[in-house]
């Protein structure tokens, strides 16, 4: 059973999620440490309630000891809305995983988050958008992608509807990442992640 950690700014819908999917899903991981850089993030509470140690936390090198410590196998950017350092990823390689709320390479990058991603989808005009888990690496949204699924977008859309149906299928592309990364089920070779059976 591998260690996960969640770094996370919000509320942590998507942290519930993993914590559900940890506990009734199959997901063959536990949740040991979750840390935020925001102290009144809804997310702290929603860890304690389950147990799971929660820690504020902004300097990036106290939370590298923090995962180190806690022995983590996976680091999980569930709505972590900073960007981490080289040296963070050098740490972690290959074992960091984001969901970013659109079809990179859509949509993403510095500024690209949040309400602001589901806004720009609508300014734009297009007619899909949807959920992005990839790898985590030196930039911003760019590491290899592990899965993505589309969502539509209509004429009676808003930036705020547009963000509910993104949230659905990112619980959902996000719990089944993880669960392949616990059984050792991905490969990167170069930009393409393959799933093995």
């Amino acid at each position: 059973m591998l260690n996960i950690g969640v770094l996370v700014s919000g509320g942590g819908t998507n942290l519930q999620s993993i914590i559900d999917s940890t506990k009734f899903g199959g997901i063959n991981g536990e949740v040991k440490v979750v840390i935020s850089n925001r102290e009144s993030a809804y997310a702290l509470e929603r860890a304690r309630h389950n147990n799971i140690k929660a820690f504020y936390e902004t300097n990036e090198d106290e939370i590298i000891n923090l995962l180190k410590e806690n022995e983590i196998d996976l680091v999980v950017l569930a709505g972590y809305l900073k960007i981490i350092s080289p040296k963070f990823v050098e740490k972690f390689r290959d074992k960091i995983i984001n969901i970013h709320p659109s079809l990179i390479p859509a949509f993403c990058g510095e500024g690209y988050y949040g309400e602001k991603v589901h806004q720009a989808v609508i300014d734009y005009g297009v007619k899909v958008t949807g959920a992005t888990v990839h790898f985590v690496d030196e930039k911003a949204d760019n590491g290899p992608i592990i899965m993505q699924e589309v969502v539509e977008v209509t004429f009676n859309d808003d930036a705020k509807s547009v963000a509910k149906k993104v949230l659905e299928v990112e619980h959902k592309i996000l719990n089944e990442s993880i669960k392949l990364f616990c059984e050792n089920k991905l490969t990167i070779h170069g930009r393409r992640v393959f799933i093995n059976e």
